[in-house]
Order: C-alpha cells, then sequence, then structure tokens
C-alpha cells in the first residue's frame, strides 16, 4: 500500500510539472509568435502606407504642371486629358482628375465621378489650401476607393482648382494579400476597409466594442482573452480564419486608419504540448526506471555474496592467465626477433649466392689486371734502364688505371655482400643500376649476353635502401641471364621509365615465365633440383625488399622473353624528415 501511495504522488507530480512546462512554453511560443505577428503587421502597414504615399506624392507633383495652368481651348484641355490619362495609365490610379474652385472637372483620365467633385471631403480640404485624403466606395462601379487632392494655386497664392488622384485599394491589396495571417485596417468609424480576408470587409467595430461585426448576417462566436501581454481571440468566423488567434494591433495616423492582424496560435499551443509531452514522458521513463532499479537492488543484494565468491575465483583464474599470457607474449617476441635474423640471413644468404654465381667472372676480371699491371711494370722498369722516362711514365699510368678499376670492383663487393641494416633514404637510381651492371657485368661477358643499357644523363631519386636495391637489380639481371642460358642468342634490356610513376624495366629474350602466379614464391624455381645455381629465393628476397620500400615488383611474359618491372617512389624530403 506504501508503494502504491508512492507511485500516486509521483505521477501526481508529474502532471503538476508537464503542466507548468505547457504553462511557460506557451507563452514563450505566443511571445515568439507575438513578434512575427508585429513583424508581418509592419511589413503590410508599411506598405500599404508607401503604395498611398506615392499617389499622395503624385497629386503635389501634378498641381504645378504647366500643361493644368491654361485649360481655355478645346486644344489645350485635349493635351491635358491625354497627360492625365498617361499618368493613370502607369500609375495603376483609376482616375487622375483636375477640377477648378467649384468642383467642375476640367480635365480628367476617365471621369469616374461624372464631371463634378464638389462635396467630396478630400477636395473640400484642398480648397482650403491644405492636401486632402478620403476614401468610400465609388457609386456606380463599386469599388473601393482611396482620394487624394492637391491645391493648385494661382499666381496670385490663391486656389483656383485641386488636382485630385483616385486609387483602387484591390490594386493596392494585391501586393499583400498572399500573406497568411489575416490582417485588416479599420478606419476612424470602426469600419474595416482593407484587408486580405475579403470576407472581413465593411465589418463594423462600435464604440466600447472588443471584437468586429459583420454588415447583415449574424456574428459567429467571439471571446477575447489576455494570457499576460497577450490578447487572444477565440472566434468562429469562418474557415479561413484561426479558431484561436493572437491579436495585435497598429495605429496609422498617416492614412487615418489601425491596422490589426490575427495570428494563429494552433503551432504555439502544438509546441507547447510536445514539450509538455517530451518532459512528462522523460519523467515517467526515469520513473520507471528507479522503480526497477529498487526492485533489482533487492535481488542484486541477494546475488552480491555469490558474485563476490566468483570474482575472487575468476580473479585467480585470470592471475594465471595474465601469467601463461605475458609468457606466450616473450615466446612471440622471441620469435619474432628470430624471423627478423633469419630474414635478415636469407638476405644475406641470397648475396652471397649471388656472389657465387659470378666469382668466376670477378676473379676473371681481377686477374686481368693483375697481370696487366705486372707486364707494365716490368716494362716501365725496362724503361727506366734504357732512360726512356716518358715510356716508364705511360705505363705507371696504365698501372694505375688497372688498380683502380680494381678498387671499384672490389669497393662493389664489399658494399654488396656487407651484412648490415641499412637507413632509408635519397638514392641515385642510375648509380645504383650502373653498380649492379659492373658487379655481373663478368658474367655477362663469359656468359657472351649482350647487355643494352643507356644510363640518364641527370640522376634519377628514389625512396630506399642504396644496397638492398643493388641486390634486387643483381638478381634481376642474373635470372635474366640463367633463362637464356640455353639459347644461341642472349640480349638484357634495362631501362628507367621517370613519368607520373618511377619504374625500372629488365628484359630478356628467353623462354618466358612458366607459371607467373608462383613466381615470387620462397624456394619456386625452374632448376634442376640440386643445381648449384640457386634454391629460389632471388626473386622471392626481392619481392620483399620492394615492398619495404613502398614499392611493387611483378613478371610478365613478353612475346619474346620475361619483362620484370621494379616500381619505386620518388624521393621527397617531406618524407625523408
Amino acid at each position: 500500500m506504501h508503494r502504491f501511495w508512492i507511485i500516486v504522488g509521483y505521477l501526481f507530480a508529474v502532471a503538476l510539472l508537464s503542466a507548468m512546462v505547457w504553462s511557460y512554453g506557451y507563452r514563450q511560443a505566443l511571445t515568439q509568435l507575438s513578434e512575427k505577428a508585429e513583424a508581418d503587421l509592419a511589413l503590410a502597414s508599411d506598405g500599404l502606407s508607401s503604395q498611398l504615399q506615392v499617389y499622395q506624392e503624385l497629386a503635389v507633383l501634378m498641381s504645378d504642371h504647366p500643361a493644368l495652368k491654361q485649360l481655355d481651348n478645346p486644344a489645350d484641355k485635349f493635351a491635358a486629358r491625354e497627360l492625365l490619362l498617361e499618368v493613370a495609365d502607369k500609375t495603376a490610379a483609376i482616375d487622375v482628375i483636375y477640377a477648378d474652385r467649384d468642383g467642375q472637372v476640367l480635365a480628367a483620365a476617365h471621369d469616374v465621378v461624372q464631371g463634378n467633385v464638389k462635396g467630396q471631403p478630400a477636395f473640400e480640404r484642398a480648397m482650403h489650401g491644405a492636401l486632402g485624403s478620403s476614401h468610400g466606395v465609388l457609386s456606380g462601379i463599386g469599388n473601393r476607393i482611396f482620394s487624394y487632392a492637391a491645391p493648385a494655386f494661382g499666381p496670385d497664392g490663391q486656389v483656383i482648382g485641386s488636382v485630385m488622384i483616385i486609387a483602387d485599394i484591390e490594386d493596392v491589396e494585391r501586393t499583400w494579400r498572399g500573406s497568411t495571417e489575416a490582417v485588416f485596417f479599420i478606419d476612424r468609424s470602426g469600419l474595416v476597409f482593407i484587408s486580405n480576408r475579403s470576407e472581413l470587409l465593411f465589418w463594423q467595430r462600435f464604440d466600447g466594442q472588443v471584437g468586429i461585426t459583420p454588415p447583415y448576417a449574424e456574428a459567429g462566436s467571439f471571446a477575447s482573452s489576455r494570457i499576460g501581454p497577450h490578447e487572444i481571440w477565440s472566434i468562429g468566423w469562418g474557415p479561413y480564419l484561426p479558431v484561436r488567434a493572437l491579436h495585435l494591433t497598429r495605429d496609422l495616423p498617416v492614412i487615418g486608419m489601425t491596422g490589426e492582424v490575427l495570428m494563429d496560435i494552433a503551432p504555439a499551443r502544438r509546441l507547447a504540448a510536445l514539450q509538455a509531452a517530451a518532459v512528462a514522458a522523460i519523467f515517467l521513463a526515469f520513473g520507471a526506471l528507479l522503480f526497477l532499479a529498487t526492485e533489482r537492488r533487492r535481488t542484486l543484494a541477494d546475488a552480491n555474496a555469490v558474485l563476490e565468491s566468483r570474482v575472487a575465483q575468476r580473479t585467480r583464474a585470470l592471475t594465471a592467465a595474465n601469467v601463461a599470457l605475458r609468457r606466450e607474449v616473450a615466446e612471440r617476441q622471441e620469435a619474432e626477433a628470430a624471423l627478423k635474423r633469419a630474414q635478415a640471413d636469407l638476405v644475406q644468404a641470397g648475396k652471397l649466392n649471388a656472389l657465387g654465381q659470378m666469382s668466376a667472372g670477378i676473379s676473371h676480371e681481377l686477374n686481368q689486371p693483375l697481370m696487366a699491371i705486372q707486364q707494365f711494370a716490368d716494362n716501365g722498369a725496362a724503361f727506366l734502364t734504357r732512360g726512356k722516362s716518358e715510356k716508364a711514365t705511360e705505363n705507371l699510368g696504365r698501372i694505375s688505371e688497372m688498380a683502380a678499376r680494381m678498387a671499384r670492383i672490389i669497393k662493389n663487393l664489399r658494399a654488396f655482400a656487407r651484412n648490415e641494416s641499412e637507413p632509408m633514404g635519397k638514392v641515385d637510381l642510375v648509380q645504383v643500376i650502373r653498380t649492379a651492371v659492373e658487379l655481373t657485368e663478368p658474367r655477362l661477358h663469359a656468359d657472351g649476353v649482350t647487355l643494352d643499357w643507356h644510363p640518364n644523363t641527370e640522376p634519377v631519386y628514389a625512396w630506399g635502401g642504396e644496397v638492398r636495391l643493388v641486390q634486387v637489380f643483381v638478381n634481376l639481371i642474373n635470372n635474366a641471364a640463367d633463362a637464356m642460358s640455353n639459347q644461341e642468342e642472349r640480349l638484357i634490356r634495362i631501362a628507367i621509365d621517370n613519368g607520373e610513376r618511377l619504374a625500372v624495366t629488365v628484359r630478356d629474350i628467353g623462354p618466358g615465365i612458366e607459371e607467373p602466379e608462383k613466381l615470387f614464391e620462397p624456394f619456386y624455381t625452374t632448376k634442376a633440383v640440386g643445381s648449384s645455381e640457386g634454391m629460389g629465393l632471388g626473386l622471392s628476397i626481392s619481392y620483399g625488399l620492394v615492398q619495404s620500400f613502398g614499392g611493387n615488383i611483378r613478371g610478365t611474359n613478353a612475346s619474346s622473353g620475361a619483362i620484370f618491372t621494379v616500381e619505386l617512389e620518388y624521393f621527397k624530403e617531406d618524407k625523408a624528415a
């Protein structure tokens, strides 16, 4: 029972809070609607005043027009009528009239007043030397009109006549009739004379009355109330007018009327209801969750003891698992280090294998200079004995050239065979290929392989490691030579494409690639089993090296032979940094 009253009290508090939120939200929304309605009413009022002001200023300007000063003969009257007709057409006025002091029309665009304007309020005021204005319904055609009359003065300063402009109110209304809010203008007699709702025209407001009354039929339901500073009308005046509306007024002394607007407050009520419903839903959901939490608390208290014992057991199990995991991590780190060492050893083995294949040619390349040095040395000694110092100097120069050649070959071999990690950086690709060619040249010469290689005149800088790139191209050149070992004609072409993507192609004219999909797999080789020419690691090592530079290597078959393409990244300063 105690729990029941708690729930009832909570629901009552939620309902009270929702009502307060609805009231506050409703007032806030009414304030916003009031600002919008006030702006719309000001816009309509200013538009109406400015349009009528045009006709007022037109009457003043036309009152001094020279064509209206002399109307003594038919020609002058005809010219004046043509002028007034042109002004009426351009300004959309119903009529433009010039009348004398007696109200007799002397010239008119259409003469809708039938020849005399005497008795018109606007005209009578103009006869007293002031600008006159009036409104009403034009007899005969029934149009609602607004008239302005400006006095015309003679040379002696006396009023001799008046120019009257008659404007059509319906034409003025067209510019703001499409607005969604109901806007109407009431004159000083309480008559609704201008409106964007035709059903409200000629409704009347009597002295002391809040609303307005239709001229002939019975008025629908009407009630007025105030919510804070806002006046609310509850009306039943037709399907095109709001049932509940915010009512605002604006005085227009320039045209002698009061502008009023009816803004539908249904959106404000919906917004307030939505806010109240959202607050109620949030608090009801919170109450439901609180109720469920309270109910579950008892169950959780009972399960807490069991949970604590299970947590202790699980903690012990996790501790044991953590020890095992650390052991496994250490083993994996050791395995990873061993794998890296194995990979480095594999790369070094690939270098040594390539050196082994090139050893005979390199030995020949070193023996030739050695023999030449011995011969030039003997010749130089003989020339010195005979006193031919110039010949001896020439032999010494040749000995220096042979020694430089041997030093270059040994330097390339030492760099190629060095087993150490090399930093990534700026590499001259032309120099890399030149070094690879020098290392493989003895072997190619011994095997009768022709090398088609034309180095670029300018350096081409790539991102990578110089020694490892040399190993890649040594492997590719040796593989190309091996592929052509069983044929008479042997040719290798090397070219650098430094276009959008930096690439080097190594092409042979051998039998091509038997299984391109297995080309870069470790231990894949087309050589005989047990052959001393390799274990199928060269291309696999080359693939890994190029990948480590962020590049790519691929092999394809051409019309004759195979093409290996090595794609590399250009060296960029920001990448090096």
